[in-house]
């Protein structure tokens, strides 16, 4: 027998579809390469200001991310990233700045991830998210953590040195597991932070520990969360979040106890529930949707055998 899960084990997650982007990371190093791809007719580029950028509706009805060649580009030296070249062999630069450009026919509009991800192409979904975790690591890393001296931009927005003590830094991006939770009877477990809006629940998740795997960290979040137990651990696929600078790495887990016990720092509300009950509290209300861009909604959606309704919140 077929399930829904079979026929979509390959779809792709938010944030993480082909964008046939080659990051080219080699050319980071080699400014005249770098200068003269900036210089290219071809070259194209966009502003990223607070995790946002200009993104624009297309008279066909696709949305797009705004972007210029590099020659109608806003001045800045030390902001410019290198993100890569297409399959043309065209180069794709984002500029930090303080704020975004105005547009003359105003049309374009400002976005973050949470928006643009479900919107635009792989292509400028892959640039956006490059950009978005580039910007957000160099607005909050300008001192050197070795010595405090102020440091320089280097290989194109990938590297922050030192020019007191020689410290190289690169940008950081912190592990987090989340995960759908099962039990015996092939309930699945779903909590709510303290901080989310009534009704709204989604999977457990946490950051990964120093000198812990990922199993274990696993195990652990959902033992300090909600008081349950876990044995086996199973990885299923990452998501980059740059919100500000994390990996999710997703898993289904398998509980050996059911008694729920939440930690009421991070979590309000655990409850199990079964494929006909979930199901219920969707039409209802009762229980809102993961926002459709978290890998979140797939991991349920592996689980449930069917797409979740399609309700945004913030």
């Amino acid at each position: 027998m077929t399930t829904w899960t079979d026929q979509n084990a390959d779809r792709p997650i938010s944030l993480t579809a082909p964008s046939g982007i080659d990051r080219a990371a080699h050319h980071r190093l080699d400014e005249a390469w770098l200068a003269a791809a900036w210089s290219h007719p071809t070259t194209r580029c966009f502003v990223v200001s607070g995790g946002q950028v200009l993104i624009d509706e297309t008279p066909d009805g696709r949305t797009e991310l705004v972007m210029t060649p590099s020659f109608e580009a806003p001045l800045t030296e030390a902001h410019r990233y290198f993100l890569g070249t297409d399959e043309e062999g065209a180069s794709y630069f984002a500029l930090q700045k303080d704020s975004l450009p105005g547009r003359i026919d105003q049309s374009a509009r400002p976005a973050g991830l949470r928006e643009a991800g479900l919107l635009l192409s792989p292509r400028d979904v892959g640039l956006m998210v490059h950009a978005v975790g580039l910007e957000s690591w160099q607005r909050t890393h300008r001192f050197c953590s070795r010595c405090g001296e102020r440091t320089v931009i280097a290989a194109a927005g990938h590297i922050r040195r030192c020019p007191a003590c020689g410290a190289e830094h690169y940008p950081r991006t912190d592990p987090a597991v989340i995960m759908a939770v099962t039990d015996e009877d092939d309930r699945i477990l779903l909590g709510r932070q303290v901080h989310w809006p009534e009704g709204r629940f989604s999977t457990l998740a946490g950051f990964v520990e120093p000198g812990e795997s990922i199993e274990q960290a696993v195990r652990r979040e959902v033992f300090e969360e909600v008081g349950v137990s876990v044995g086996q651990v199973d990885y299923i696929a990452s998501q980059p979040w740059p919100f500000p600078s994390s990996l999710m790495l997703g898993f289904v887990a398998r509980a050996t106890s059911t008694e729920i016990d939440v930690d009421g720092d991070e979590i309000h509300e655990a409850r199990w529930f079964s494929r006909d009950e979930l199901g219920a509290a969707f039409e209802s209300g009762e229980v809102l949707p993961p926002y459709g861009i978290s890998i979140a909604a797939r991991l349920i959606e592996l689980w449930y055998g069917k797409p979740l309704p399609t309700r945004s919140f913030v």
